[in-house]
């Protein structure tokens, strides 16, 4: 299996399931924006206390910890250009209440982008590009990364890599998935030849979503605005995966934009609460269930 196949897959497992047990779609073509709805979160944003000296960089990657509390991070070396050259740790773990716990992967990642925490604690990351012709002119050493998904022990030492460094991969679609289509405002369902089965746009332009044992999905929306998705805020949208409703809006977090901030990576812990990671505006940012 390549790097690329391996990190589509598992972003969908957990929607496999699904797929298995819930009979018929809703199929959606015009739909209203969708802006408003309950908010039973009080939005914390900057969570995570790093070391001095040490800021956020764009994150992706969010997930829980098997604990159910503990929260596993991915960044981009402390700035928005990536990791090349860099030997700061961009894999992170905080306990509940924000203190690091762990860190580790510095110096062997070009650009993290998504992370996953397995049944048994191991910690897998993409790693979504290679490094550019000007990043090589730069750092020459640094030819033979990237375009690989790292296994981590929790500890931080590396179990697996999947892909070839630098080699970018080119799989067919794998299981029957449900994907977050950012670019075609929609949640797409697909069996595992690849053929359409259906769609939900409710949820708007998604870049991560994660679903939780009673069939609710969460879908973050980090890029609607004017001019990608006319009519559509960004935000945290919540609805019931059998009929693709969204019963809950979560507004994006107040910015100097006008259209506000949203994280693309999301993850929900045992408690309900839910955290984003911000590629834009950099960090974590926790929602509180009330």
């Amino acid at each position: 299996m390549t790097a690329s196949s391996f990190a589509r897959f598992w972003f969908a497992a957990p929607i496999v399931v699904w797929m298995a047990l819930q009979g018929g779609l809703v199929h959606t073509q015009d739909v209203q924006p969708v802006n408003s709805g309950a908010n039973p979160y009080r939005t914390i944003r900057n969570w995570g206390t790093l070391p001095k000296g040490r800021p956020w960089g764009a994150a992706n990657g969010v997930a829980i910890d098997r604990d159910g509390k503990s929260v596993w991070t991915a960044d981009r070396c402390g700035t928005g250009q990536g990791c090349v050259g860099s030997n700061v740790d961009p894999i992170q773990k905080f306990d509940e209440s924000g203190k690091r716990l762990r860190s580790f992967g510095g110096g062997m990642f070009v650009w993290p982008h998504g992370l996953h925490v397995d049944r048994d604690g191991n910690i897998w990351v993409a790693d979504s590009r290679r490094p550019t012709a000007e990043e090589l002119k730069k750092f020459p050493d640094e030819r033979n990364k990237g375009s690989v998904v790292v296994k981590f022990s929790p500890e931080g030492k590396v179990l697996m890599r999947l892909g070839k460094f630098g080699v970018a991969g080119n799989p067919p679609s794998q299981g029957r998935l449900i994907v977050a289509d950012r670019h075609n405002h929609r949640i797409q369902i697909l069996t595992k030849e690849g053929k359409y089965i259906g769609e939900y746009r409710e949820f708007s332009r998604v870049s991560g979503l994660t679903i939780d044992k009673n069939d609710t999905i969460y879908a973050a929306d980090s890029e609607s605005d004017a001019r990608r998705h006319p009519g559509w805020r960004k935000g945290i949208r919540i609805g019931n995966l059998k009929d693709g409703k969204v019963t809950i809006f979560i507004p994006g977090h107040e910015t100097d934009s006008p259209d506000g901030a949203m994280g693309e990576g999301i993850a929900l812990d045992a408690a309900g609460n839910l955290y984003t990671a911000e590629a834009t505006v950099r960090g974590v940012t926790k929602y509180v269930k009330n």
